[in-house]
């Protein structure tokens, strides 16, 4: 990989493909000069105005994201804005009831895997009339990470960031273990390796357990399948052959003790307090590439790197995905109110020095530039590997179809049903998807 100030000096030249947008630098908060959207009293700052706000996450990306709302209601007294945030399976536990009883908050942090299941449903709104007005400033953003929250010709969601897949590995235990780290070109086979070595340390290889309904994705993707059809009607892959061999490794990893047994993980809310890198009981462990800051700003005297995933057909399999979007809900009643905040949120450089990338690499050029000098070196190792998978990786596959969170939570119940040897790894591909494809069939209806 390549070294950090190489990098730097690189950064610049391939900003534009991973898609950016305007911001100014500001010495005091009350008076920031961004070239973001207008103030968001413009106009009519004696009216107040309360919004909502929900999110995912760790306890840091509560932390910073409240000091980024209490920035914007300092800059915009009129303004007053109540947070909601939870763990990411319990995030979506609760939107989903709020969803049905019209009662969303007015921003929501929305994840691909959900976009076209809440744009579908006409439950947020879209933004292009804020771009139009100015109160959404997308002046400095390309075309390419725009796209990435479009659902049939609307502008659905605000990228927040890319990021990539990546694994994560604690050098220093495997040095002091006597386990080599492995080549950027490494295999499945190799990944069969280290947890044999790790075991045989006293280690495990899994911060958490996989997460099926992105990891099978993209080994599909390696081996040149999808899991979709284009047009999102059926499961994309030919056969089963391909679900055989992923879970006939996973069941082995699992079986020798490699990973998380399924009584533990289930104790886990999913936060980086929790991974088992930062407990001191694995050497490794999987993930997006802006997951990795949580977890090693736990451990300093631990030294982390950042890795792909193993392949062959690393390359077709990596692809740089919206980390996650901001939306604004289409029940909202104050929606170019909950614009303005969105617009500060990527765009103002004061609010990024506080975000410093923990959501993906951002997607303004100007806060990019402002942040370079001022990273730490767990962001820069971030910001560097993903400019590492920008050239080594390949286009990512359209947003999940309706249906999808549902078809995941089926491959998680299978998943569960298989290392509990409750059914066959066969029996489970073929179930996998006749009920798959059924599901697909009653979300277009």
């Amino acid at each position: 990989m390549k070294k950090v100030l190489t990098w730097i000096m690189l950064f610049s030249l391939i900003g534009s493909l991973i898609g950016c947008a305007g911001g100014g630098a500001a010495e005091q908060p009350e008076a920031t000069g961004t070239d973001a959207a207008p103030a968001a009293g413009a106009g009519d700052a004696n009216t107040p105005v309360k919004l909502r706000i929900a999110w995912w996450g760790g306890q840091s990306r509560h932390d910073y994201t409240l000091k980024v709302i209490e920035m914007y209601e300092k800059q915009n007294p009129h303004v007053t804005i109540e947070p909601e945030y939870a763990p990411f399976d319990d995030y979506w536990k609760k939107l989903a009831p709020q969803a049905v009883a019209g009662g969303l908050p007015d921003i929501i942090q929305m994840d691909i895997s959900y976009l076209n299941q809440y744009a579908g449903r006409n439950q947020l709104a879209d933004l292009k009339p804020f771009m139009d007005s100015g109160s959404l400033n997308v002046d400095d953003i390309s075309e390419n990470a725009l796209s990435g929250g479009e659902v049939d010709g609307k502008l659905v969601a605000m990228n927040l960031g890319v990021n990539a897949l990546q694994t994560t590995f604690d050098v220093e235990t495997m040095k002091a273990n006597g386990i080599d780290m492995p080549p950027m070109d490494w295999t499945w086979d190799d990944m069969d390796k280290l947890g044999a070595q790790a075991k045989e340390k006293g280690y495990q290889i899994g911060g958490f357990a996989y997460r099926h309904d992105v990891f099978f994705p993209y080994y599909l993707r390696t081996i040149g399948q999808k899991m979709y059809s284009e047009d999102g009607k059926t499961i994309g892959y030919p056969d089963d052959q391909a679900f055989i061999d992923y879970f006939t490794r996973y069941q082995r990893w699992y079986d020798s003790g490699y990973i998380l047994s399924l009584d533990k993980e289930a104790q886990k809310k999913g936060v980086a307090e929790e991974d088992e890198i930062v407990l001191g009981n694995s050497i490794s462990g999987t993930g997006w590439s802006n997951q990795f800051l949580a977890v090693a700003n736990l451990v300093p005297d631990r030294p982390l790197e950042l890795h792909p995933m193993p392949g062959p057909g690393i390359k077709e399999g990596l692809f740089l995905k919206p980390s996650m979007y901001f939306s604004v809900t289409e029940s909202s009643k104050n929606k170019e109110e909950a614009a303005k905040f969105i617009s500060f949120f990527v765009n103002d450089i004061e609010a990024n020095k506080l975000i410093m990338g923990e959501r993906g690499v951002p997607v303004s050029s100007k806060v990019k530039e402002e942040l370079l000098p001022l990273l730490s070196e767990n962001e820069a190792k971030i910001f560097e590997y993903v400019t590492w998978a920008e050239e080594n990786s390949s286009p990512g596959d359209p947003p999940n179809p309706i249906g999808a969170v549902e078809i995941e939570k089926l491959l998680r119940d299978l998943s569960e049903r298989i290392l509990f040897k409750k059914i066959s790894i066969e029996d489970a591909a073929a179930e996998f998807r006749s009920e798959a494809n059924a599901i697909l069939a009653r979300s277009q209806q």
